[in-house]
């Protein structure tokens, strides 16, 4: 399927971008060209921005059953286009099709349903003494969005803002734009007041730094890069506008000596290379113990040289292309500097796997014997490549896992959860699971140090929309 979206949707209706600007989208899996978008520009940017501060006024003072009763409706929206913006990831991005109809698209439905069951019990006006604490939309929001999870990142900040009472412009990647255009006609058919959901598609230079710096917005709200996070905080700080960042990870996998090592190393494999290891939160540092390395590696190279690498289009295939060329050539440099840098190559390597001549696809690749100061331990990747590093005591795995300028994630692994417990309430980060636990919609998601500031999910997604107003002297009555 070839997609053609040349417009912006602004103000409730899809007009032409004022200086048309086209962009070839390539389909990472096949590197033929998948649709054409249009990029815009800062006048496309004013534009945008002036219809939702037309708007704020008036949604901002929408009731919050108004609010919810809007989820609701883009809830069924959202089911009724479920399988469309299924394709449209797997297209755009290469993800396999199994993971584009299950987690990719799914995780919409969860973040809507969530936000509706908050806005049930949710207080926006809460009274301490004499003192009434108001919850009101902080404003105008810029929401800027990569290309690894697009729905999930879509959805982690739309649904909180429409819930808040905000009104925004959503500025998603070029790379995965299709998905996003979907959303914008949920949106329409849902019933989103003009001028509440507007969505640009462009770059980061000509749309993202004048959306970030615009004096008209109130908030920034931004998922990628660390390097690109700093330039958005730059960008905001002349305007003292409110600035939400979830950025990147290198998240330590902690296996204790007494872990059940077979579960433990499978699902922590398994969880690196999904998504072609495109998640900010993946477990790409396992720490083992050093007596017990040789056998963490043959798990580990027994479960990787079992994942089907290939065709996105097929059930059987587990792991799909990274994104586009610039970031399968990231990859490939981030594995060739790990040999040059003498970690030992478990599996894996450079190229592409055996029978795949055409494609963004990288051989599934696992690193042992890794120092804590090397290139592959210190960076984000962004691709299906483990590390594995050696600890020797608890105290020291505690101290490796700790020494990195992230803290997004984190993972341990004990058959004593009462340990694992203590183990992850020494390490840094935003999320701790223990002994392969998952979170939901509602659990606070985001980081500390370099991995940004904030938190999305549930109720703790929904207070970084609003701002807290003390109306002092107000009668209990």
């Amino acid at each position: 399927m070839i997609y053609d979206n040349r417009q912006f949707y602004i103000d409730g209706a899809w007009v032409d971008p004022v200086e048309p600007k086209e962009f070839r989208v390539i389909n990472p899996a096949t590197e033929a060209v998948s649709g054409t978008i249009s990029m815009g520009g800062p006048k496309d940017v004013d534009r945008a921005v002036a219809a939702a501060r037309r708007a704020f006024d008036g949604y901002s003072r929408s009731t919050p059953a108004e609010r919810l009763a809007l989820l609701e409706r883009v809830l069924a929206a959202y089911k009724a286009h479920y399988d469309e913006i299924a394709l449209a990831i797997s297209t755009e991005m290469g993800a396999p099709i199994t993971l584009a109809k299950g987690s990719q698209t799914r995780i919409g439905v969860g973040h809507i349903g969530a936000m509706i069951e908050v806005l049930k019990t949710f207080k926006f006006e809460e009274l301490h003494g004499t003192t009434r604490l108001v919850h009101e939309p902080v404003g105008v929001c810029a929401l800027i969005t990569p290309w690894n999870w697009p729905m999930n990142q879509v959805a982690a900040k739309v649904v909180p803002a429409l819930a808040a009472g905000c009104t925004m412009v959503l500025k998603p990647s070029e790379y995965s734009p299709f998905s996003a255009i979907l959303w914008a006609k949920v949106m329409h058919e849902a019933g989103v007041p003009a001028g509440v959901f507007n969505l640009i598609n462009g770059d980061g230079v000509h749309v993202g730094a004048p959306l970030s710096s615009h004096r008209e917005v109130d908030m920034v709200s931004f998922t990628g890069s660390t390097r690109a996070g700093t330039e958005v905080a730059k960008n905001a700080a002349p305007s003292v506008k409110r600035v939400h960042q979830e950025l990147g990870g290198k998240s330590p996998n902690v296996l204790l000596d007494d872990a059940d090592f077979e579960r433990a190393v499978k699902q922590s494999v398994l969880h690196v290379f999904q998504n072609s290891g495109q998640s900010c939160n993946a477990p790409t540092r396992m720490l083992v113990p050093a007596s017990r390395m040789a056998e963490v590696e043959a798990i580990a190279k027994r479960v990787a040289d079992t994942v089907v690498v290939g065709d996105p289009t097929s059930e059987k295939t587990a792991v799909g292309p990274v994104v586009s060329k610039l970031q399968f050539d990231r990859v490939e440099g981030y594995i060739e500097k790990g040999i040059a840098e003498g970690a030992h190559l478990v599996t894996g390597g450079t190229g592409r796997p055996d029978g795949l001549t055409k494609g963004y696809f990288v051989k599934p690749t696992i690193f042992s014997g890794v120092r804590n100061e090397m290139t592959i331990a210190r960076e984000e990747i962004f691709g299906p490549v483990l590390c594995i590093l050696p600890y020797e005591t608890e105290d020291d795995a505690v101290r490796i896992a700790n020494d990195t300028p992230y803290g997004l994630a984190a993972y341990v692994w004990s058959q004593d959860n009462l340990r694992a417990r203590r183990v992850g309430n020494r390490i840094r980060a935003g999320q701790v699971a223990l002994n392969g636990a998952y979170g939901d919609m509602k659990t606070p998601f985001g980081g500390f140090k370099m991995s940004g500031n904030g938190r999305e999910y549930g109720e703790f997604g929904l207070r970084d929309f609003l701002e807290v107003k003390a109306l002092i002297g107000v009668d209990a009555a």
